[in-house]
């Protein structure tokens, strides 16, 4: 069976590789994530409160992009509206609960895409598609519908291109609920024809296929599995998304974060398949990075400049990797082995290990004559053996002072 050819607009989205998720909101204040209302059962109008005392400050959005641009993000979605219903964009009188009505006229939105736009990122809409505060949600669900579909037609009709239009929420109502989703995504193409649009499965349902205009599945807290085009009707990318504590909104007292190793790995990993990785942060109470946050952006931006630019263009290869978690991108006619456990070269009493991670590494399957192979963060040349589609290459050590967790080579054929 064949496989479907991408959308220009899927194709383009999985060159992104890369993304950057923003949860944030009112609840941002409490510290204590985006749930806060429902899990702490705080009542409505007590919740609401936050809205009043809601300080965002006048860089945040530009600190979030500038910290995606040092990252390497290739695109960023933002929550425009939770599922506590309260909007960071103008809802142009749909509800008065929305960020211009408490912050002097300020649509963060707005200044969000503005941000986006200077520094080259790609800027997508997070929408709930649940509300805790809507009334409507539980007593006239079609009234919901009308409502929820007149919001998002705001966001595409009101601040330019954008990338896509990010869903999240179905899964609240029992299967078989009637969402009118044609009918929202048909607002969604008539203004942004070339919108990505996700709607995601939640935990319990990473990588199933929804609506036909759905342009992607999801894997939420859980590594992408290999997708299976074959005979398929269209061919659908895919995402995982990932927060780098234990809360998509800012938790001030959560300090169990990945490592900039995991981090680094799971990147690989998503890309080996072919997914997008769209890693969270959750901004304080006036949208400060939090430090920790920030640091680990800083150093995949770094992994990446120093090893990983082919992330964006390479595609899953054929090639397979002996050894365990390795594998191989291709592009641009080049093959990039990605090779995990290499540890610096030294001596015990220097090193932390014994360098057991250096030495032969075996790739079979590999088309075409290698002409020669080479580290892409320092240029150094490698040793190889090529027999037949065999490849087995000598992975030398990181010189002292260096360790970027996950080495890639680039192979170069005849």
């Amino acid at each position: 069976m064949s496989i479907p050819v991408p959308e220009k607009r899927i194709a383009e989205f999985e060159k992104f590789g890369f993304g950057m998720f923003v949860h944030y909101g009112i609840y941002s204040q409490k510290g204590m994530g985006e749930w806060v209302m429902e899990i702490a059962g705080i009542p409505r109008d007590e919740y609401k409160k936050l809205a009043d005392t809601f300080n965002v400050a006048k860089d945040a959005a530009s600190k979030w992009v500038k910290a995606a641009k040092n990252a390497g993000v290739k695109y960023i979605v933002l929550t425009t509206r939770h599922h506590d219903g309260f909007s960071l964009y103008d809802t142009k009188g749909l509800s008065n609960y929305d960020a211009p009505h408490y912050l002097n006229g300020r649509d963060i939105v707005r200044e969000f895409v503005d941000a986006c736009s200077a520094e080259g990122i790609v800027p997508f809409f997070y929408h709930t598609t649940l509300d805790w505060y809507q009334d409507s949600f539980k007593d006239d669900f079609k009234s919901y519908l009308q409502y929820l579909r007149d919001s998002v037609e705001l966001l595409c009709s009101n601040y330019g291109k954008i990338g896509g239009m990010w869903f999240d929420g179905n899964w609240s109502k029992p299967a078989g609920t009637d969402w009118e989703e044609d009918k929202l995504y048909e607002v969604i193409r008539r203004h942004q024809p070339d919108a990505i649009i996700v709607n995601n499965t939640g935990l319990d349902a990473r990588g199933a296929v929804g609506n036909p205009q759905l342009d992607s599945v999801t894997f939420e807290q859980g590594r992408p599995e290999p997708m299976n085009r074959e005979g398929q009707p269209k061919y659908l990318a895919a995402e995982m998304c990932e927060t780098m504590n234990d809360h998509w909104g800012y938790g001030s007292g959560d300090l169990d974060y990945k490592s900039l190793s995991q981090l680094i790995e799971t990147l690989c990993a998503c890309r080996k398949v072919g997914a997008n990785y769209l890693l969270n942060i959750g901004p304080d109470a006036e949208g400060e990075i939090v430090p920790m946050q920030s640091a680990l952006l800083g150093g995949l931006g770094k992994w990446i400049n120093e090893c990983g630019g082919c992330i964006y263009n390479g595609k899953p290869s054929k090639i397979h990797a002996v050894e365990r978690k390795n594998f191989a991108l291709e592009a641009d006619g080049k093959a990039y082995l990605f090779i995990h456990g290499i540890h610096i070269a030294g001596v015990a009493n220097v090193t932390v290990d014994d360098g057991s991670g250096i030495g032969p590494k075996n790739f079979d399957r590999v088309k075409g004559k290698v002409k020669r192979v080479r580290w892409t963060d320092n240029g150094e040349e490698l040793n190889f053996v090529q027999d037949s589609e065999h490849l087995t290459v000598h992975a030398s050590g990181f010189p002292y002072g260096k360790n970027y967790v996950v080495r890639v080579a680039e192979v170069e054929f005849e």
